[in-house]
């Protein structure tokens, strides 16, 4: 299946959400620290309800042990900053959807280490910046899945 990666999210209430998200569909959930949040935080448990024990969780102490964990695995920087969308992508099994903060996005430097056609973005009016972070998760993640056919739903 895939792999969400969040990249020091800030908002427990987001990161339980996508915790739940990944239980039901089968991705596998990064966190690279910091966090900016206590894992313990009610918030956190709250929004991820009963689904903590269900979901695939591995957490980095920071980006770059990440991405040694990550080596060879092609990666997508998900970002409002992309080249292109993330319809015009053929997900394969074992992909990586990389998503920065909600408050910051990714870092420049993360973000372009990766090449154009690596740096997806969602289609979205001009006058908007951007979407909440589990909603752009889910957006993605479950386009991906359905390009598998929904494999193990």
């Amino acid at each position: 299946m895939f792999h969400i990666a969040l990249h020091q999210p800030v908002m427990p209430a987001n990161c339980g959400n996508i915790i739940r998200l990944c239980a039901n569909n089968g991705c596998t959930l990064h966190l690279i620290e910091p966090l900016g949040f206590d894992f313990e935080e009610k918030k956190l448990r709250r929004a991820g309800l009963d689904y903590h024990d269900l979901a695939n969780l591995v957490r980095y102490p920071d980006y770059a042990a990440f991405a040694q964990a990550m080596d060879g695995k092609r990666i997508f920087a998900c970002t409002t900053k992309g080249s292109r969308s993330y319809t015009e992508v053929d997900y394969q099994p074992a992909n990586v959807l990389l998503f920065g903060s909600e408050t910051a996005g990714l870092p420049d430097a993360v973000r372009d280490a990766f090449p154009a056609e690596q740096r997806i973005r969602i289609p979205m009016q001009s006058s908007s910046r951007s979407l909440n972070l589990s909603n752009a998760v889910a957006i993605i993640s479950y386009e991906a899945w359905r390009q598998q056919g929904f494999a193990g739903g």
